[in-house]
């Protein structure tokens, strides 16, 4: 059996996630394949990207694409893309409707086997604190992780969440835009050419 399709049967968080807000069944988003030009490590799948069953299938995803000057066709290629996630399935909400963290099974059980398979990437995105931490360690919060990307660069770039719900740390953060989006689209040009 394929590491891809056992990550695919996984459903060691099935009682977790039935005692969630949301009640639903593991269904683990696996988009990877072999050793990719560019990996986005990311928190985990949302509910709209639990149902279609494609990463970054919603708003995040068009934010995330447009930062990256990718389509769509581009993104979605396995045999230069992989998305690996810290959880693969969605976690759920809390009883206020909040994401839930997640679970750090999956990331146990399942990370070191995935990045091996993936072997060297010469690109990583790490997207939100829990890829940043997995892969870069210590305690540092994403926006000073952000402002010191030039540390990292031109191998990682560790970026904030493109979620809507960070609206307000762009706009007071104007020199993401300015000057890492310019050096990290032209570094996915390179990579995925």
């Amino acid at each position: 059996m394929s590491l891809r399709t056992e990550i695919a049967a996984c459903r060691i968080c099935a009682e977790r996630f039935a005692a969630t807000a949301t009640r639903h069944q593991p269904r683990p988003v696996v988009w990877f394949k072999g050793p990719p030009r560019m990996l986005i490590a990311s928190q985990a799948p949302g509910a709209r990207v639990h149902e279609a069953q494609t990463p970054f299938w919603d708003r995040s995803g068009d934010r995330l694409r447009d930062w990256l000057g990718v389509s769509q066709d581009e993104f979605y290629d396995r045999d230069r893309v992989a998305i690996v996630p810290m959880a693969f399935c969605f976690p759920g909400y809390d009883a206020k409707g909040s994401d839930l963290a997640p679970p750090r099974i999956c990331a146990a059980t399942w990370r070191d086997r995935a990045m091996s398979a993936l072997g060297e990437v010469p690109l990583t995105l790490l997207i939100g604190a829990y890829a940043q931490t997995w892969h870069l360690g210590g305690k540092v919060s994403v926006t000073q992780r952000v402002m010191d990307w030039r540390d990292h660069a031109p191998a990682v770039f560790p970026l904030p969440h493109p979620s809507w719900r960070n609206t307000a740390w762009l706009n007071r953060n104007p020199w993401f835009e300015t000057e890492l989006l310019p050096v990290l689209k032209a570094r996915v040009r390179e990579v995925l050419a």
